[in-house]
């Protein structure tokens, strides 16, 4: 697997694919808080400040949240626009997602750490990726896979930087999809190369999809939504615009908590030290989370094994029915990580 290059020798290395850990408490860590990128993006630029290169993930996040020992990991995925125009498939983000929980759920059972608390930060479309990720592992029922649903029970909280969220019609998501594309593609290329991003903009049903999926769910978590408070100007005639709007990236949604930041879309993930405007709120809002996510998390998964002794001692009534089922069910399930 290539290890990107990192912008100072102490930066621990980071894969451009898949899960990198930036940081591990001594004792070992109580929460993972794990960043996922959007289109154009990779799990080190991302979060890289362009005038001093801090990489504040790695950088600044630890200080600021040590007191909960937080573990930090980043995860990194084919963002190209050509991987989510793909005629080979028509979810390209459903395969991400399923790829995220993968990983995710064999990093955290490999070190015993199933049922350590999630929180995610994701930036643009990326959020599309995490909220597809849950809507998956929360429909897995299957023995087999079930150790996938575990991403859905321990993920406590959620940071939206310039997501774009419900509310939009399909015109606005086209828009905005091009707008995304003009942001973070290089010069020239929406000029270039029009119809890889009309083909992403076909995927308008898709992502209204999730959004509609995602709704059901999101009582579940704690949220943030960050918005961009300043205008990007974009290739030639298409001008200044919010990449994606308040009304987009910060619905006014019951019970869940919205903030601007002071940069344009590209560069609202970006910090270059703690007094960076939106840093406190960002950092102070993990480690809120951090905090609280310890104890709901618990009693989740004192529901969740509950739930699937049940499921067990029915599949096992059907195969073995009479007196004997119990004890056949009791020695069926072993309490532990899944």
């Amino acid at each position: 697997m290539a290890t990107m290059a990192s912008s100072g020798s102490t930066e621990p290395p980071v894969n451009r694919y898949g899960l990198s850990q930036l940081y591990a408490p001594e004792g070992g860590g109580l929460v993972d808080v794990v960043f996922v990128h959007g289109l154009n993006g990779d799990p080190h630029n991302t979060w890289t400040s362009e005038k001093n290169k801090t990489f504040w993930p790695y950088s600044l996040l630890p200080q600021a949240v040590e007191e909960q020992r937080a573990r930090i990991l980043v995860y990194g995925y084919d963002a190209d626009v050509t991987s989510f125009t793909d005629g080979a498939s028509k979810d390209k983000i459903h395969n991400h997602a399923e790829t995220l929980v993968a990983a995710l759920a064999a990093n955290r059972r490999l070190r015993k750490a199933s049922e350590r608390p999630i929180i995610f930060v994701a930036h643009s479309l990326g959020g599309l990726v995490v909220k597809r990720a849950l809507i998956y592992s929360s429909e897995i029922r299957g023995n087999n896979t079930e150790h996938l649903r575990a991403i859905f029970v321990s993920t406590y909280g959620i940071l939206f930087l310039g997501t774009p969220h419900h509310g939009s019609d399909v015109a606005q998501w086209g828009s905005r999809l091009e707008w995304i594309c003009g942001a973070v593609l290089p010069s020239g290329f929406v000029d270039s190369q029009p119809q890889l991003v009309d083909a992403l903009k076909t995927n308008n049903e898709t992502l209204q999809n999730i959004d509609r999926a995602f709704i059901q769910l999101m009582s579940r978590f704690h949220i943030f939504f960050f918005h961009e408070g300043k205008p990007t100007r974009l290739p030639k005639k298409m001008g200044m615009h919010f990449i994606v709007d308040e009304d987009s990236a910060s619905p006014n949604v019951q019970d869940v908590e919205r903030a601007s930041i002071p940069a344009d879309h590209s560069h609202m993930c970006k910090f270059e030290d703690m007094s960076s405007p939106g840093f406190d709120v960002v950092a102070e809002a993990i480690l809120r989370y951090a905090a609280d996510a310890p104890e709901l998390i618990k009693s989740r998964w004192t529901v969740e094994r509950s739930e699937s002794l049940a499921k067990r001692q029915a599949q096992i009534q059907e195969i073995i029915p009479g007196e004997n089922y119990l004890s056949a069910t009791q020695s069926s399930y072993t309490d532990g990580s899944r």
